[in-house]
């Protein structure tokens, strides 16, 4: 089983985001930490197994003071064996840690950082809203480093309004520059209920499949230059420094969502937790979870997850799961190719993979 927990604060709203995401405004965050470990305790509790990695997300969980982090991670030790996780991972803002805090992130025991940088070029950082800049961004990493962090991953995005093909190859060479064991390069997703998306509806900006695609081909081509494994869709990971957080959530193993907004798969049973900082902390604080949606996933659902999941990965997705009337258009164009019991796309096919999993299924 993995365990996420999510952090819900950020200093700004960025424009691209659709994760539940809010500052902190008058929200104690002593009393959210309080209600964090509360519902830790009473649903670990009922789940009958032991969690294998750990994973902080947000939001800006980086954004929590010392005090807040020794409280959160100090109650975690008291129901987890943290030292024997397979990964610890914490996402973090550039600028929100300095080697004190880098020190503290190893000192309470995480393994890995995942850097939420998205680019190197100013004018791209602005267009994003990102509150740190280009040198916060790339010092980051020097100082996590320092601080004897054992994974570090950077977050890149692509297909940006106003980003050019050279700012784009400009980003990747200066990841690949700072050394990092893992790179993640997103392609940029007009999500509901964010200001890029008013935007795209307004007739503002315009998506391109010919940009994405050129962009998503160019990443592929300096990070596997570079010594990286392209494993899945938007994943390059230097050997032996694959996520295994992600890899459990590609390959469909239960995970336990803690946190406002969070959601838990286990056993078949999905639910979801409350989206509301102030009311998730007053549900755990009455009822001791702050769960408002529930489904049963039935065999047919679950088929279609693990496709649409598996296909993403170097690993593919069984030959058995799929709708076996689509393979052979997927071969005869290059896109996709039977390695033992397994369909794997191609890197021709990697752009394509929500679209072919539709005709998969």
């Amino acid at each position: 089983m993995l365990l996420y927990l999510h952090i819900p604060f950020c200093h700004r709203v960025c424009p691209y985001c659709s994760f539940y995401k809010h500052t902190p405004g008058d929200t104690p965050v002593g009393s959210f930490v309080e209600a964090l470990l509360a519902e830790a305790r009473e649903r670990l509790g009922g789940c009958g197994e032991q969690p294998r990695t750990l994973y902080l997300g947000g939001g800006t969980p980086s954004m929590l003071s010392p005090s807040h982090l020794r409280k959160l991670f100090g109650g975690l030790r008291e129901l987890l064996p943290l030292d024997e996780l397979d990964e610890v991972t914490l996402e973090a803002n550039p600028a929100t840690f300095d080697l004190g805090k880098a020190r503290l992130f190893r000192e309470l025991g995480l393994s890995r950082v995942s850097l939420g940088i998205q680019s190197f070029a100013p004018h791209v950082l602005q267009a994003l809203g990102r509150e740190h800049s280009a040198e916060e961004a790339a010092a980051s990493v020097g100082i996590l480093r320092e601080a004897g962090m054992p994974g570090v991953n950077i977050d890149l995005m692509f297909a940006i309004p106003g980003q050019t093909e050279a700012d784009w190859r400009e980003t990747i060479e200066t990841a690949i520059a700072l050394q990092p064991d893992h790179i993640s390069a997103y392609n940029l997703t007009y999500e509901e209920d964010t200001a890029f998306f008013e935007s795209l509806r307004r007739g503002e900006v315009a998506e391109s499949e010919d940009i994405n695609a050129r962009y998503f081909l160019l990443a592929d081509e300096l990070l596997r230059g570079a010594g990286f494994e392209h494993y899945e869709t938007s994943n390059y990971a230097k050997p032996g420094h694959r996520s295994t957080h992600n890899r459990g959530y590609w390959r469909g193993e239960d995970y336990l969502g803690l946190g406002p907004s969070a959601v838990s798969t286990i056993q078949g049973e999905r639910v979801k937790n409350i989206s509301d900082t102030a009311a998730y902390v007053r549900m755990v604080g009455s009822l001791g979870h702050a769960v408002v949606e529930s489904e049963s996933l039935d065999p047919e659902q679950r088929r279609l997850e693990r496709i649409a999941l598996m296909l993403r990965t170097d690993e593919g997705v069984p030959v058995s799961l799929l709708d076996k009337a689509g393979i052979p258009r997927l071969l005869e164009h290059g896109l996709a190719e039977i390695k033992g019991e397994h369909l794997v796309l191609t890197l021709a096919g990697s752009p394509l993979v929500d679209p072919i999993a539709a005709e998969l299924v």
